[in-house]
């Protein structure tokens, strides 16, 4: 299976209808009941776009999450929406990101937990085998069950002109043609996305390979696979395919996995892929890809060493770029670069009609922010609002087993903007609950603004990592410093213990000699 990153055209015209049939592509492979049952949700076949003179308040360009939060909530405050998508419904988190990859990573994490169920003392007769062509079919099926929610028929459903086709900007700056339509907006908001793009191997396209477009198409687990990637996706994969039996070898150009987070949480994350067999080079250069006689030959320079790889599928997971292609943005003034469309803080492009949200342009690119950016474009674009982008608190989780978690800044960060902090850290090794889990690699590191108790970042690594920065999220954009945390009662036994403990080591910091004196006397005047 090959794949240039290039995003399949969707739709065609047939005729002088406004029919739209959709045709099949590879991220939707193979045609089974539950791929069918996806596409009937997300690009319905023989889909009528409707046919409107009127002008719309908002015409949303790209049904992603941000466009679909941007389409949802404008319409509900009772604006005139049009959403255009030329793809599916749903975008990447859908159909080719958050919600097939945690699929996979899920029925992942039971064959390891399985592989390891005699440390609890129960014995499992023979190998653990993974049916892997069964564990992609309860991915679809999983994702066809949960495509409804992006669905045509949900977003018509709300009031919705929803119109499949590639959108492209008039020059008249106040409409939008999709096929043979113009639709006239009073404004308009590009939604449209990125796409993963490989980088500049010698032979790479001529070998093949995959991206989180194609992956999710498999039905046959590769015996050996290269991930060029260490980022979140590309570490997510390599471990989830290690535990379904493949041989995994993961490729990152830079110093280490994880380049964006704490350097103890990557440590623990690489020692961890160490122990289940996964082979990783880091400072590594490829220099050549060629067709070897079982397969695809990776030739590496990794710290000086040069090394052979053979593998029979290659994923690459290193990097996006901002779809942008057939808009038509130089018609309406709207500035855009290899990282996307520009915006200013209240997400406005350089035309004051336009707007844009989520990966088009931000470096975040995550579900969870095109969301609350979408929150924003809506008040800026409906209501006169002066809502900025910088304002928010985003923060992030890598799926690994241990998943590491973060939010606020890291310690170079912090120094960089002259920020003074003191780190508090509270291994889980010594949380009760992770220790009788079986799952105590991992910490929660605080780091609070020199002198007081104000929380300005923290990484959690663990195995609940993603649901536990929620608690420090939450606290910092209140106001509530760790002296707060550490007030509050916590269920026993919980991995969330480990953030009150984090309370209670500050508090111990406030008991300096002269206030542990004082304390005494007042103990004895009692």
């Amino acid at each position: 299976m090959k794949t240039n990153g290039n995003r399949n055209q969707a739709t065609t015209l047939t005729g002088a209808s406004n029919i739209i049939h959709a045709t099949d592509s590879d991220t939707l492979k193979p045609d089974d009941q539950y791929n069918q049952q996806l596409v009937s949700n997300v690009h319905p076949a023989d889909w009528k776009n409707p046919v409107s003179n009127q002008t719309y308040d908002l015409v949303v360009i790209g049904a992603g999450t941000a466009g679909l939060v941007t389409a949802a909530g404008a319409a509900g405050l009772g604006a005139k929406v049009a959403l255009i998508e030329k793809h599916f419904m749903g975008g990447d988190c859908l159909n080719v990101g958050c919600v097939p990859s945690k699929a996979l990573i899920s029925a992942a994490r039971v064959a390891a937990t399985t592989r390891r169920a005699a440390e609890y003392g129960v014995v499992i007769d023979g190998d653990v085998q993974v049916d892997f062509e069964y564990v992609m079919e309860r991915m679809r099926r999983m994702r066809a069950q949960i495509s409804p929610h992006d669905s045509v028929k949900r977003f018509t459903g709300l009031g919705i002109d929803v119109y499949l086709g590639n959108g492209s900007f008039n020059s008249d700056g106040k409409s939008i043609r999709v096929h043979d339509q113009k639709l006239k907006y009073k404004k308009a908001v590009i939604c449209t996305g990125a796409r993963a793009v490989a980088p500049p191997v010698p032979g790479l396209e001529a070998v093949g390979y995959l991206t989180n477009e194609s992956l999710f198409s498999l039905t046959k687990l590769p015996k050996r696979l290269a991930v060029i990637g260490g980022g979140p996706i590309g570490c997510e994969m390599a471990q989830s395919f290690a535990r379904f039996g493949s041989r995994v070898h993961l490729i990152e150009s830079g110093p280490r996995i994880l380049g964006r987070d704490d350097e103890d949480a990557a440590t623990i994350v690489a020692g961890v892929f160490t122990e289940e067999g996964i082979e990783v080079s880091v400072n590594a250069s490829i220099q050549q890809i060629t067709v070897a006689t079982n397969g695809k030959r990776i030739q590496v320079t990794s710290n000086g060493n040069h090394i052979d790889i053979e593998v029979d599928e290659i994923l690459v997971a290193a990097g996006r770029a901002p779809n942008v292609e057939g808009l038509n943005l130089s018609a309406v003034n709207v500035d855009y670069d290899k990282s996307g469309v520009k915006v200013n803080d209240h997400l406005r492009t350089a035309n004051p009609k336009i707007f844009a949200a989520g990966d088009i342009c931000f470096p975040y690119k995550f579900t969870h922010s095109a969301d609350f950016l979408a929150r924003i474009v809506i008040q800026n674009a409906l209501f006169f609002g002066r809502a900025k982008a910088s304002h928010l608190l985003i923060p992030w989780s890598t799926y690994t087993s241990p998943e590491v978690a973060h939010v606020g800044l890291l310690p170079a960060q912090a120094e960089s903007q002259g920020i003074k902090i003191q780190t508090f850290i509270q291994e889980m090794k010594d949380v009760d609950r992770a220790l009788l889990e079986g799952e105590e690699s991992g910490f929660v590191k605080v780091h609070v603004k020199a002198g007081s108790d104000k929380i300005v970042g923290a990484t959690v690594v663990g195995q609940h990592a993603g649901d536990l920065v929620s608690e420090i999220t939450v606290a910092m954009n209140n106001g509530i410093g760790l002296k707060g945390i550490g007030s509050t009662i916590h269920p026993y036994p919980t991995q969330a213990e480990a953030i009150r403990k984090l309370g209670d080591q500050f508090n111990r910091t406030r008991l300096t000699p002269f206030t542990k004196k004082l304390l005494k006397l007042l103990i004895r005047l009692h």
